[in-house]
């Protein structure tokens, strides 16, 4: 189906449906050579994996991958790496009581008159479990990007993301993190006060049978300037694209946002300067490292907003292709909340979009 694929030289397909078979990923244009272990893939997986906490879906499922081509001896050949996650704890069941209706808030609907037929377990190919492929994906992703940065004698760029808002709970993280310390966290918030803040909210909706929304920020390091291509292909415009097509999203920020709307130029810019071994850099960074489309060098910041989880276990009003609006209540396993899920998520979009580049300039 054309919209699967993403990427020029770095091609990532994503396939299957929340309730089929399998999911996972055709990874094409990643030269040979690359290590890859599958457990480095394995772990991203075990991060995205539902049912870790009390806080997200109950779905058990177990996202051990399975390299089905393109790997040998753990390097990459530069043939097609395909990777396969099996479904197996997927509950067709749960959604036949309402398989000819369009749950509100949902993409029944809008599939439907898109392809006149859809698959309505678990929202098929508009399901969050889509993208596993896309995690397993970002890992080749990461393996290459680092394998590319030892050839240049440079550090590999460092993406690390974390939950900034869930709800009306926000916090605001400055200082460099790593993904071990985000992790330690049941909401992947390493502030502890807001962490056990955001977990109370998202507890009260669950008691309320609702959900919430909230706000990933992403940050990079280490990534050198110069990456990015005007004018349609900017760095800002491809991580835009990467990460508006991840489900339940509904923005995306890069540096200070919503906050330079308010700013004047003066206080925006960021004035350049001159380390004593010659490398340029901004004494801030408003600009959240991405200046005409093109890195600069600093750090890059970005945030993705999330809505609240459609799926919600209370009294609601449906209508189907004929007929009245009929009484709905959703059953079935879901998060209240897909923040904290979201965030290797988020980090392998990224990640996706830096090796694409990266291998279509030649460089890192």
């Amino acid at each position: 189906m054309a919209g699967s694929s993403f990427g020029q030289s770095f091609v990532v397909t994503t396939f299957g449906e929340s309730h089929g078979s399998a999911v996972g990923c055709v990874v094409d244009g990643c030269p040979a050579g690359v290590p890859l272990d599958i457990e480095a893939i394995a772990h991203a997986l075990e991060r995205r994996r539902p049912g870790q906490t009390a806080l997200t879906s109950p779905r058990r499922e177990l996202d051990q991958p399975r390299i089905l081509s393109g790997v040998y001896q753990g390097l990459t050949l530069g043939t097609p790496i395909a990777i396969s996650v099996e479904n197996t704890n997927a509950r067709a069941k749960d959604y036949e009581a309402w398989h000819d209706r369009f749950r509100p808030g949902h993409a029944d609907f809008t599939w439907f008159a898109r392809f006149g037929h859809r698959d309505p377990r678990g929202g098929g190919r508009a399901s969050a479990r889509e993208t596993v492929g896309r995690v397993a994906a970002g890992a080749v992703a990461e393996a290459l990007l680092a394998a590319l940065a030892a050839r240049a004698q440079r550090g590999a760029p460092r993406i690390v993301a974390w939950t900034q808002q869930i709800g009306e709970i926000a916090t605001e993280i400055a200082a460099p993190l790593d993904r071990a310390a985000v992790d330690v966290s049941p909401v992947r918030c390493p502030d502890a006060q807001a962490s056990a803040a955001m977990i109370a909210a998202i507890e009260a909706a669950q008691r309320d049978r609702d959900s919430l929304g909230g706000v990933v920020r992403c940050v990079v390091t280490d990534l050198p300037p110069g990456l990015g291509d005007p004018v349609f292909d900017k760095l800002t415009g491809l991580l835009a694209h990467a990460l508006a097509s991840l489900p339940a999203v509904r923005g995306v920020l890069f540096g200070d946002g919503l906050a330079a709307v308010a700013m004047r130029g003066s206080q925006h810019n960021d004035p350049f300067t001159r380390s004593p071994d010659g490398r340029i850099a901004t004494t801030t960074n408003h600009h959240g490292g991405v200046l005409g489309g093109i890195s600069t060098g600093m750090p890059l910041r970005l945030d993705v907003l999330f809505k609240p989880v459609a799926t919600i276990p209370q009294p609601q009003q449906a209508i189907g292709a004929e007929g009245p609006p009929a009484p709905l209540t959703v059953l079935g396993r879901h998060d209240p909340c897909v923040v904290p899920r979201a965030v290797p998520i988020v980090e392998a979009a990224v990640a996706l979009v830096l090796a694409d580049l990266s291998l279509r300039q030649g460089r890192l």
